[in-house]
């Protein structure tokens, strides 16, 4: 099962990361400025992960999807990438960067998998 670590950021705030069973790093999270927030978007992911459909961007004429929903597209350097948005459209984790559109869809099935029963662990610096 993965788990969620929050660690203070460099931006004197904090962040977390969803790491999968092997300890990769699935996806991360924004800056927040509390441990407090942090916390609650673990939480949004949680609640989120499940009920998002998957927009797939790369795809001519795709189908916008409602809110929450995993975005996934091709960025400027020609990799996949997904962000998970919350029912307000606010981004609450992105994944990184992938050669196969396929490798970007399975960081989300790990997500959805993953995040329900993920564990809150916390990094000390």
């Amino acid at each position: 099962m993965g788990k969620f670590v929050v660690k203070k950021s460099k931006n004197d705030g904090f962040v977390f990361n969803l790491k999968a069973t092997n300890g990769q790093v699935i996806a991360t999270s924004q800056v927040y400025a509390s441990e407090a927030a942090c916390q609650n978007g673990i939480e949004s992911v949680k609640k989120n992960a499940v009920a998002a459909e998957i927009e797939d961007q790369t795809k001519e004429n795709f189908e916008t999807k409602k809110h929450p929903k995993f975005e996934v597209y091709a960025d400027k350097a020609g990799e996949f990438r997904f962000r998970l948005t919350a029912t307000n459209g606010q981004i609450i984790v992105t994944g990184q960067g992938y050669k196969r559109l396929a490798d970007a869809l399975n960081g989300v099935d790990s997500i959805k998998r993953n995040a329900p029963e993920a564990a809150v662990e916390k990094e000390e610096a």
